[in-house]
């Protein structure tokens, strides 16, 4: 397996831009991501959090249906991320596999190795490089 990650891509509006999604959707489709677990939280314009699952909303029906492990993202990820979240937002939660790293992963665990941890970059410091 390869390394695996929790992903929260916000919207600025209480529903999914269907384009992005599908566009993230299509990592998954290409074999780049595996999806492991997912929920759609929504922070209402009154504070209220709200959560649900894919099958809710028709552009993501049936992408977990083939699920091997148990629900993963609870109420605590959920919390979190809304915390993230303005009101009158939501955002897409997804713990992905990194495929295309799978077989480095598996070098390095075969030669003792382990993946010893990961730092994700923020955009304006890669931008501002």
């Amino acid at each position: 397996m390869g390394p695996v990650e929790f992903i929260v891509l916000a919207f600025p509006e209480e529903q999914l831009r269907v384009p992005a999604v599908e566009a993230v959707m299509g990592l998954r489709k290409a074999g780049v991501v595996r999806l492991i677990d997912g929920l759609v939280v929504t922070k209402t314009a009154g504070g209220e959090v709200l959560a649900a699952e894919f099958d809710a909303f028709m552009e993501l029906q049936g992408l977990l249906r083939h699920r091997e492990a148990a629900r993963l993202i609870g109420a605590e990820d959920v919390e979190e991320s809304a915390r993230l979240l303005e009101r009158g937002s939501c955002a897409l939660l997804l713990l992905v596999e990194h495929v295309w790293a799978e077989d480095a992963a598996i070098a390095v665990r075969a030669a003792g190795g382990r993946i010893a941890g990961s730092v994700r970059i923020p955009p304006e410091r890669t931008e501002a490089a």
